[in-house]
């Protein structure tokens, strides 16, 4: 199937994952706009945005504009920033929504809209490490929300330059797990922009793969400054690695997930990605705000709900948050 209409396409947050989706999504033929901000947005404007992956260089122009009034009303918002930002950017995004957009959150960890379209006891629960006021509940229709689960690595080298030296693949599905006609052209719009995008009606299944991912490599990679092949093949890291995994795929199955992957099949992917920068190092190196909260406090929220503890994945958020505030504390001394 291929994608006959133009569909208004804007990515909001201009780092490696937002300038990927981008840059491919441009490339394929559809227009672009990108929300972004200070150097970013002053590199984009100037010189577009450069993509390094697998099938080349891919040199496009966006619409880029740090005012959302000026972009106007889209037919599909990817999300691509970092968790820790949305309580201060959702709120401000109406004047990109129509009455039938649709918003792809692509962000780590357990995402706020979670229980959305759940049934249960868990079904008006709010995730509250990643929204304690309920700020991102009311800031958005949560009808609006469209699943996603990215499986991309990149880095950036260049505001508006990014490497990506592993596959494209995003899984899409429906909060409450239907098969709808927007779920389809959201995915026809991204395979035709060459990921690899599949539909499911089991969203969750795949959002805890990645949570999984997430939480046996972004913290630890902090706390030890190594990459994804290290982590999960050294002998020294493979040990911890693996008690974080046990102590999430128990939580999973708490909550009825089906992870497709065996603990060993789990580690050799891990390993598999190369010597590969996770996203937390990348902002620990460049002394940005971590993403533990969604990453690593919500999985440990989700877990305390189910009655189970995750003292070794606590233990490590623990040495990652103080890594990351004792750096901070020493920027602001120096």
């Amino acid at each position: 199937m291929l994608v006959t209409t133009t569909i208004r396409v804007c990515v909001v947050g201009a780092g490696a994952i937002g300038c990927t989706l981008a840059a491919r999504i441009a490339a394929s033929g559809q227009p672009v706009s990108v929300l972004a901000r200070g150097k970013t947005l002053e590199a984009i404007s100037d010189g577009g945005i450069v993509l390094h992956d697998l099938d080349g260089e891919h040199h496009v122009q966006v619409h880029a504009d740090r005012d959302c009034a000026r972009l106007g009303e889209q037919d599909v918002i990817f999300l691509c920033t970092k968790a820790q930002a949305l309580t201060s950017l959702l709120p401000t995004l109406s004047p990109l929504l129509g009455p039938e957009t649709v918003v792809v959150p692509v962000v780590n960890g357990v995402p706020w809209w979670y229980f959305h379209g759940e049934a249960g006891r868990f079904a008006v629960r709010r995730v509250c490490s990643v929204d304690p006021d309920g700020v991102l509940n009311d800031a958005l229709d949560l009808q609006r929300i469209l699943g996603s689960v990215v499986f991309i690595t990149a880095e950036t080298e260049l505001p508006g330059v990014v490497r990506s030296g592993n596959p494209h693949l995003m899984i899409l599905g429906e909060p409450d797990n239907s098969l709808s006609e927007r779920l389809e052209k959201v995915r026809v719009l991204l395979e035709c922009a060459g990921i690899n995008a599949r539909a499911t009606d089991r969203i969750r299944d795949s959002l805890w793969t990645k949570i999984i991912a997430n939480l046996t490599s972004n913290p630890l990679s902090v706390v030890t400054g190594a990459t994804l092949e290290q982590i999960y093949s050294h002998p020294d890291l493979r040990q911890t690695v693996r008690k974080i995994l046990d102590e999430a795929l128990l939580t999973a199955a708490a909550y009825g997930a089906r992870v497709d992957y065996d603990p060993q099949s789990l580690m050799e992917m891990g390993a598999g990605k190369g010597p590969v920068r996770t996203s937390m190092l990348q902002d620990y190196g460049q002394g940005r705000p971590l993403e533990l909260l969604a990453i690593g406090d919500a999985v440990i929220e989700l877990a305390s709900m189910q009655g189970l503890s995750m003292p070794v994945t606590q233990h490590i958020i623990n040495l990652a948050r103080f890594r990351a505030e004792s750096l901070l504390s020493r920027s602001r001394f120096s």
